[in-house]
């Protein structure tokens, strides 16, 4: 009987060796090409000293200005209305009262969504710190239309009021939101409130004194300054005079020459 043993053929040697031979080098073929990958990835980059903490620090500090609302210079009132009294066909006025509220000086503007049915008086103006003033804002008020009642008509006007930091005291011109744009900030939208002239109520009462404050300083711009005035009156009833009296004199001169 004869018995088999296991004999292994070169060949078979060769197969296996193929075989095993990836498997053998497989952890160090992953870590030299993980870690060549890495180094390879580390020199493309530069390395710039404190490039990681400045830049998140800074891009940071960006959004949390973003987010921040913008600070006033001008603190209105009424805050955000303009009140009008409803009366159909008619031009009739509202007022706003506006303080400097800010450190600097600074020039405020209106703007509208109707120029051609409202304007503003004063258009703009340049205030101090603390300083305030009424501006009185005119508006056409059309009739209500698709049978309408006469309180339910909603305006679609608006008034946008707008505030620009300036060096010191200066003349008023438009031309200064113009020329530093980046610098203009929009203070408020002042959307259109009607009000029934006949019904008493808080906002009517305090249009009213409004207004009336605001004519009154119109009236006190337009006055000449009480100093100046007498005194230049009285130097002009002096000097007028005295060329009176020399005027009599030479006349008097010229008759007893004539007469001689």
């Amino acid at each position: 009987m004869a018995i088999e043993t296991d004999q292994k053929s070169p060949s078979d040697g060769k197969v296996w060796g193929f075989f095993k031979l990836p498997f053998r080098q497989t952890g160090n073929g992953t870590t030299s090409s993980s870690s060549s990958a890495s180094q390879l990835h580390t020199q493309s980059q530069p390395h710039v000293e404190g490039s990681d903490h400045h830049g998140s620090a800074n891009s940071v500090s960006s959004v949390a200005r973003s987010l921040l609302p913008t600070r006033r210079r001008l603190k209105l009132d009424p805050a955000n209305k303009l009140y009008f009294p409803y009366e159909p066909g008619k031009q009739t006025r509202s007022a706003v009262r506006i303080k400097n509220t800010s450190k600097s000086y600074t020039a405020f503007k209106f703007q509208t969504t109707a120029p051609k049915s409202c304007f503003m008086r004063p258009p703009g103006a340049i205030l101090a710190p603390g300083e305030s003033i009424i501006a009185t804002v005119f508006k056409f008020v059309e009739q209500p239309e698709n049978n309408e009642k006469p309180m339910e008509q909603k305006s679609r006007v608006k008034f946008k009021i707008m505030s620009l930091k300036v060096k010191g005291p200066m003349d008023y011109v438009p031309e200064l939101f113009d020329e530093q744009k980046d610098q203009v900030a929009m203070e408020q939208i002042l959307r259109v409130v009607f009000l029934d002239p006949k019904r008493p109520c808080p906002a009517l009462e305090k249009l009213k004194r409004q207004l009336a404050d605001a004519d009154a300083a119109v009236e006190a711009r337009k006055k000449p300054p009480e100093d100046a005035g007498p005194r230049l009156i009285g130097e002009g009833l002096v000097i007028d005079e005295w060329k009176e009296r020399r005027e009599r004199y030479l006349a008097r001169q010229q008759v007893e020459v004539d007469s001689a």
